[in-house]
């Protein structure tokens, strides 16, 4: 089986798409000049939640029972509410830059203890507790050059990999380190990545292996170990893996290429052999296509242009079609991150998947007095809508991650009344239940910049009951001076420790 709207919708939606790259700029830009006008003639606002009560009607996973090497998965591993959502600062560190410095920080992943991000040719671990400390950096590991492709996904035991580009500019280095410590544990060259770029590299994780792929090969090695397991070139094929989704399980998102055209199939792999268990074609006439979850298995498709239109569901089992579930009025965040660098073809910033419900953010609203969008929780097995989580007037919500059957969304602040929230969502009793109540710092340009929380310009993680926002780049708000930028922002409870 395979998937495509009709040829008819292909030059539509790529009109679509590119007035809604226009339309978004221009909503935002006209909800906060309506919501600053609102806000000078009420004078304010009322900071309001809805009590967690008892914790009552939650959809709590089993116990969770994963090996060290299995990728950390928030499905099994629950969040409990603090004692209390008064937010406060658990991390923060700046970096200077120097006049028309940008650095590129494609990474970002957290512990209980440490949260570590790469800067250029670095990875630095900060210490999550006291925010007054003068120095919260617990650790830096120096690479070869700079980072080229990077997991989001962290094993149980705190392990991850980044794929480096040594001084001859090719991305042929894969290792693996430990983000409590920051410990090297193991570097192995890729063989025949001679075209291995930061434009087309991408890495994944998944039960005791790493795998990368940089659309002309790909190579997988042991996780504990660093022994490759198996690699193929374009040599062998005219079809080769673009990118990996992993996690639970390993799915690859295969290009083949024949005169101008490209056509995509989607495959789930043996992780340590890289056998094909199953392969599902997608029609042609698609531009672009993304993995937001391997397990279940759910494909992102781009008809017409690289706006992502249509979500596909699928069987884990035979790879078969189960539902298609049409985005035009949603928001998946599926582009390339960072102007087209670092592209993680197995991440949508709009889309969260749960065992048997898949979460979408809207599109931003237009109207005044309209919660500024919402997400929708549908059925991966029907395709059907069956729960709406709604924002608030100028205060838009995100879908962040799972927390066993329920989501945990990010809602933000337009003013210094009404914070910024995580929040809990049961989406089959509608219970919300508030985690963290904050307000992000705005900063100025004598003591730094703002911390963004804008999807398509910066990370936004919770872990062990804390939030962190990290930008995907680092640069100063006016090109022509130098100064200080924030490169890693945490909050976490003020209340008793989490």
């Amino acid at each position: 089986m395979s998937f495509g709207p009709p040829p008819s919708v292909y030059t539509q939606s790529a009109l679509a798409a590119d007035r809604s790259r226009g339309r978004r700029r221009r909503r935002l830009l006209g909800a906060i000049a309506a919501a600053v006008a609102i806000v000078l003639c009420v004078g304010g606002g009322l900071l309001r939640y809805h009590s967690a009560g008892d914790g009552k009607g939650r959809t709590d996973a089993k116990p969770a029972r994963q090996s060290p090497d299995d990728v950390r998965d928030n499905r099994l591993h629950t969040e409990r509410a603090p004692v209390s959502p008064e937010g406060q600062t658990v991390v923060r560190h700046d970096e200077d830059l120097a006049k028309g410095v940008t650095r590129y920080s494609p990474g970002v992943w957290a512990t209980d203890k440490i949260v570590a991000r790469t800067v250029a040719d670095r990875i630095t671990g900060y210490k999550i507790g006291n925010t007054l400390d003068s120095d919260n950096t617990a650790w830096t590991l120096r690479l070869d050059g700079s980072v080229c492709a990077v997991s989001r996904d962290v094993t149980v035991d705190g392990r991850t990999a980044v794929v480096v580009q040594p001084a001859h500019g090719i991305c042929d280095q894969v290792l693996m380190f430990d983000v409590r410590t920051g410990k090297q544990l193991w570097k192995q060259k890729i063989p025949a990545a001679d075209f291995a770029y930061v434009t087309d590299t991408n890495i994944a994780l998944t039960r005791g292996v790493v795998a990368i792929a940089w659309g002309e090969g790909s190579a997988a090695y042991d996780m504990d170990s660093g022994r490759r397991l198996w690699n193929t070139t374009l040599a062998t094929s005219q079809c080769h893996d673009m990118g990996y989704a992993g996690g639970p399980a390993l799915l690859a998102l295969v290009v083949c290429k024949q005169s101008d055209e490209k056509t995509y199939r989607v495959e789930k792999l043996a992780p340590r052999s890289g056998k094909i268990l199953w392969q599902y074609p997608v029609s042609k006439g698609i531009q672009a296509v993304y993995l937001p979850s391997s397990d279940p298995p759910v494909i992102a498709v781009a008809a017409g242009d690289l706006t992502v239109t249509d979500l596909i569901t699928l069987d884990p089992d035979k790879g078969e079609l189960r539902a298609t579930i049409s985005l035009k009025k949603y928001e998946p965040y599926c582009d390339p991150e960072i102007l087209g660098y670092f592209g993680v073809v197995d991440k949508c910033t709009g889309i969260v998947v749960g065992r048997d419900r898949v979460f979408v953010m809207s599109k931003d609203s237009t109207e005044l007095f309209k919660p500024a969008n919402h997400i929708t929780a549908f059925d991966i097995g029907k395709g059907t809508a069956v729960a709406t989580f709604q924002g608030r007037e100028f205060q838009s919500v995100l879908p962040v991650r799972m927390n066993g059957d329920d989501l945990i969304l990010y809602r933000a602040s337009l003013d210094d009344v009404q914070p910024a929230a995580l929040v809990d969502w049961n989406p089959r009793t509608g219970k919300e239940t508030p985690y963290l109540l904050f307000h992000l710092p705005q900063g100025t340009e004598k003591y730094g910049g703002k911390v963004q929380d804008n999807p398509e310009s910066s990370f936004i993680l919770y872990r062990d009951g804390h939030a962190f926002f990290v930008p995907y780049q680092l640069e100063f708000d006016d090109y022509r001076k130098g100064g200080s930028v924030v490169s890693v922002f945490g909050v976490g409870t003020a209340g008793l420790k989490h």
